[in-house]
């Protein structure tokens, strides 16, 4: 089980340094349009993210 908690947080990271490392200046303009959405609008992405995460493991697994 460490292994695929490992392993899917080693994947997060490389899809998470995908756009900085491509584009700077797209993930400093996604960067700041974030800091200025409200705590409920960032709450939903994060809910959303978690609820399509357990979908996608759902059906893969």
């Amino acid at each position: 089980m460490t292994d695929w908690v490992l392993g899917a947080l080693a994947l997060m990271l490389v899809f998470e340094g995908l756009l900085p490392f491509l584009s700077p200046k797209m993930w400093r303009k996604a960067f700041e349009r974030a800091v200025r959405m409200s705590d409920g609008q960032i709450r939903f992405l994060g809910l959303s993210s978690m609820l399509l995460g357990l979908l996608l493991l759902a059906v893969w697994h």
